[in-house]
């Protein structure tokens, strides 16, 4: 397995783990950005780490192909996705500090009459 993937699939799990947690009528919905991960080891049989294998709920010897099958498998039923503002629980209330963008002037100087 490509190392990059491999510390990718390290960071969803940390966050799986963190988001497991939360009460699952608290929970966000599960975030997006675990997607890319997942697919970037859908294929990989070699095993995963026995802690990630309980975590995830999976038998001796799973591989990271199972563990992806496992976080890809949170989206199929899932009808709405995660702001980072709201992961790894549902924000409380419904407003958010909204950040205003200002127009900025054009930098057009590149583009000299």
């Amino acid at each position: 397995m490509h190392q990059a993937a491999r510390l990718e699939f390290e960071r969803v799990m940390e966050e799986f783990a963190r988001w497991r947690i939360v009460p699952a009528d608290e929970r966000s919905p599960a975030p997006a950005w675990w997607w890319g991960p997942a697919m970037a080891v859908f294929d990989d049989r070699e095993p995963m780490s026995c802690a990630w294998r309980a975590e995830l709920g999976l038998n001796e010897g799973a591989s990271f192909a199972e563990g992806a099958h496992t976080i890809l498998a949170l989206f199929v039923e899932q009808t709405s996705l995660t702001g980072p503002q709201d992961f790894p629980s549902k924000a409380e209330g419904g407003e958010h500090d909204v950040r205003e963008l200002h127009p900025q002037p054009s930098d057009d100087s590149a583009f000299q009459p």
